[in-house]
């Protein structure tokens, strides 16, 4: 696969390119529905799979305060693309600049002259240009004129829910990690490196946890979780805690694991937690020991949960 930053860096003619283009923010199975179908068509032309997404997301540049918090980073998202088997992805810088281009302009200019795209695949509430003026429909009056044909994709559902990113990511916000996993196509993961914590996992718990430091924007809501945890390409059970320690009175946000049958130094390491079922509320204890004694609760149900996870 070829990554192009940026349509200035478009260098050479791609044979017969077949092209779809949006955000597609977690990468879900909306959006591998669509690869699908990109690459099945390009092959059949003996074209070029052509994937054209944007960094940032756009709503940071045209409205930051009603900006997302994404499912995935940049480098994520790519990663996830390039998993999937397309032939070429090309990011755009989305910049003030970008978002005062018309969707007439961008249409003929990149699209046509620029890439010479012969088929267009996108989804049917997809909007792009300025003023978000762009849409299938005139997409498929200037493939009239450009000499590209528009395959439109009615919106996907699961399970008579509507397939999106935003949907998922008001699931994972709710702690619903379950339920995002059936509209991923994966368990949600986020990636964090290890920093020094309060050190009393270990010292008054007896259940030593990985204190992480994380890039992500979006974590699920505060609470205990049942986790995954690839540690250098091994994978464990894990138990995360997310929030403030209130038996502690901890006014400092945290994001701790405990990783079951584990020994070893983790500081420094960057570990991969995936979220496979919230168990509970965060809670405040009367006690040190009441705590303890919860905590070792939550490990036994958790290790039931994962018997079926691993």
């Amino acid at each position: 696969m070829k990554i192009i930053d940026g349509i200035e860096n478009v260098k050479q003619e791609l044979p017969y390119p077949v092209l779809t283009l949006g955000n597609f923010d977690g990468v879900h199975l909306g959006h591998q529905a669509i690869f699908r179908m990109l690459k099945e068509r390009a092959r059949e032309m003996n074209g070029t799979s052509i994937v054209y997404t944007f960094v940032p997301h756009p709503m940071r540049v045209i409205a930051p305060e009603r900006a997302p918090k994404l499912l995935t980073n940049y480098k994520e998202k790519i990663k996830l693309i390039e998993e999937s088997g397309i032939d070429v992805i090309i990011c755009t810088n989305f910049t003030k600049e970008f978002a005062n281009i018309s969707a007439e302009d961008f249409v003929k200019e990149i699209l046509c002259n620029t890439l010479n795209v012969k088929e267009i695949l996108i989804g049917s509430n997809y909007l792009f240009g300025k003023g978000r003026k762009g849409s299938p429909e005139l997409l498929k009056k200037l493939g009239k004129e450009c000499g590209f044909s528009v395959t439109v994709i009615n919106e996907i559902g699961i399970d008579n829910s509507a397939l999106s990113s935003s949907r998922i990511r008001t699931l994972i916000a709710k702690g619903r990690v379950d339920e995002a996993r059936k509209f991923l196509g994966r368990y949600y993961s986020v990636d964090g490196i290890v920093i020094e914590g309060a050190k009393r996992g270990k010292s008054l718990l007896n259940t030593p946890t990985a204190n992480l430091l994380t890039a992500n924007e979006l974590l699920p809501k505060d609470g205990v979780y049942a986790v995954t945890v690839d540690v250098d390409g091994k994978v464990y059970g894990g138990a995360t805690n997310i929030g403030h320690n209130p038996t502690f009175d901890d006014k400092k946000f945290s994001f701790e694991t405990h990783i079951l049958d584990f020994e070893g130094q983790l500081l420094g390491k960057t570990l991969r937690v995936s979220f496979i079922k919230r168990i509970r509320d965060e809670m405040k204890f009367s006690s040190v020991e009441e705590l303890g004694t919860q905590m070792r609760k939550d490990i036994e149900e958790i290790r039931n949960i994962l018997k079926h996870h691993m």
